[in-house]
């Protein structure tokens, strides 16, 4: 599956609607993501090259960002990434902060 399938995915399970208003939920966050350059991209396997260590990484917090959730709550969300990728994770920690959402994670 590529990202923007597994978003639709998870906003079809998880969010009541219209289907053009979860498709623009969907849209929303993979720019707010920065996934545009993969989202048509498969994620790919042990056997198979897909997207980034990052873009997963991306892709699996706006999972859980498409509900809008009032609390985050993130376990090493930066292991295992180069710095610019994790540079990257935390700004939009930041701007996630900056919009009113809690954002609680660990870091070492």
């Amino acid at each position: 599956m590529t990202p923007r399938e597994i978003l639709m995915f998870s906003a079809r399970l998880r969010l009541k609607g219209t289907h053009e208003e979860r498709t623009d939920r969907v849209e929303t966050m993979i720019r707010e993501l920065e996934l545009e350059n993969c989202a048509d991209t498969l994620v790919g396997s042990t056997l198979e090259k897909g997207i980034s260590g990052g873009e997963k990484r991306r892709t699996s917090l706006g999972i859980e960002l498409l509900t809008d959730p009032p609390v985050i709550y993130l376990d090493e969300p930066t292991s295992g990434l180069d710095s610019h990728t994790a540079k990257k994770i935390i700004q939009l920690m930041q701007v996630q902060a900056k919009n009113g959402k809690n954002i609680i994670f660990s870091i070492h």
